[in-house]
């Protein structure tokens, strides 16, 4: 139930010790082997009652500390159940999920795009619970980074992107909303389940507008001849004002390539598919 790269050898080997500590205090018996994510290992279960459950272990950070309290305010209501946690360590006792049927893998984008667009309207009715990161500060944030940031981009084309998508910030900046938001909602975060035909999981929550959960839904499985049908079909299933939405969107392009930059990584701007639906939405 996770995605992404293999967890480094040294991490995966002290996430596994954890992943033993907690199959012997949940009671719990393993079914598989594990599932490895960038930070996380996710190991199928059966728990002492029969129940068939998933044993997440992960590295503690700031886009994961506020997991076990969205899956709590969420109640399965759009994603998968929280059936334990334990604080200290972050680790997860999850919903099985039928990890082998992502929605990355169905073929229609078009019903894949319908899917991820019904669970963010039912992710984001929820408001958001205190004590999460903030829309708002995340705002305040890139706007004090975007002169160092534009100094460092090598591109004069991508320089006037990032200046449009501050400037669009700047519109929606005052009001960053107060909704219960997944932030990582893309299709390989989908998965098919029993009592629901998807669910979302791995969410990265934080406080803000829907119009922020938009991205990862444009620029994954990407089709530059799709992204204004795309964008149309979430702001529709979503019910956003599509200016705002269009506003929140490019802050997120703009969020991304700050990282890319101060992680040194600018590479081909022209090739990057974020900045790709960045310029498709600034043409709109």
């Amino acid at each position: 139930m996770v995605t992404g790269v293999p967890t480094p050898p040294s991490d995966r080997r002290a996430l596994i010790r954890r992943a033993d500590r907690f199959l012997t205090h949940w009671s719990l018996r393993a079914d598989g082997p594990y599932l490895s994510g960038i930070a996380a290992l996710v190991l199928p279960v059966t728990a002492a009652d029969g129940t068939p459950a998933a044993l997440k272990v992960q590295h503690l950070g700031e886009e994961s500390a506020g997991e076990p309290t969205a899956l709590l305010t969420w109640a399965g209501d759009g994603a998968v159940r929280l059936l334990a946690h334990d604080p200290p360590t972050g680790t997860l006792l999850l919903e099985r999920l039928d990890e082998h049927r992502p929605l990355s893998a169905l073929p229609d984008i078009r019903e894949a795009v319908d899917v991820l667009g019904a669970l963010l309207a039912r992710l984001t009715a929820h408001p958001a619970p205190p004590g999460l990161r903030r829309l708002g500060d995340m705002a305040r944030g890139m706007t004090a980074r975007l002169p160092r940031a534009l100094r460092a981009e090598p591109d004069p084309g991508t320089r006037r992107l990032l200046r449009d998508c501050a400037a669009a910030l700047g519109e929606v900046a005052d009001e960053p909303g107060d909704r219960l938001l997944h932030w990582d909602l893309h299709y390989g975060n989908v998965l098919a389940a029993a009592r629901a035909p998807w669910l979302a999981i791995d969410p990265k929550p934080l406080a803000g507008d829907p119009g922020f959960e938009l991205l990862p839904a444009l620029a994954n499985r990407y089709d530059p001849a799709d992204t204004r049908r795309r964008f149309d079909a979430l702001t529709a299933a979503l019910g956003l004002d599509r200016e705002r939405a269009r506003a929140w969107t490019l802050a997120r392009v703009l969020q991304n390539r700050l990282w890319q930059l101060e992680e040194g990584g600018a590479g081909r701007p022209r090739d990057d598919v974020r900045l790709a639906v960045g310029r498709a939405l600034r043409a709109l």
